[in-house]
């Protein structure tokens, strides 16, 4: 898996990670089921602190991309493929709710009202 940080971007480096990790997944660079590198490995290649790698992780982690099992490490969850998709799209939905002056929750009522 290779990953790179672009030193130019504003975001904050543990979101850098997680996009990083996330383009792999995208890209089919890993996929379902397949174990990812050490946090410690992946800061080294890097150049990050651990803690800014596990921040990363514990965020895909938490979107249902990475699953964390005792004795086997951090694997691509089975439907990471699909699920980042979505939530590529989710989060675009949400810029675009904020851009237009509209609050997270005024967004989840709207889904809500949905049939």
């Amino acid at each position: 898996m290779l990953l790179r940080l672009d030193k130019r971007d504003i975001r904050p480096l543990h979101e850098q990670v997680a996009s990083a990790i996330r383009r792999a997944i995208a890209e089919g660079e890993c996929g379902p089921g397949d174990r990812l590198p050490s946090a410690r490995d992946l800061s080294q290649v890097l150049d990050v602190n651990v803690n800014t790698v596990l921040r990363g992780l514990r965020s895909l982690r938490d979107d249902g991309l990475l699953e964390f099992r005792r004795g086997r490490g951090v694997t691509v969850a089975e439907d990471a493929g699909q699920r980042s998709d979505l939530l590529q799209r989710v989060h675009a939905l949400v810029a675009d709710a904020a851009r237009l002056g509209y609050s997270r929750n005024e967004l989840i009522e709207m889904i809500r009202e949905i049939p």
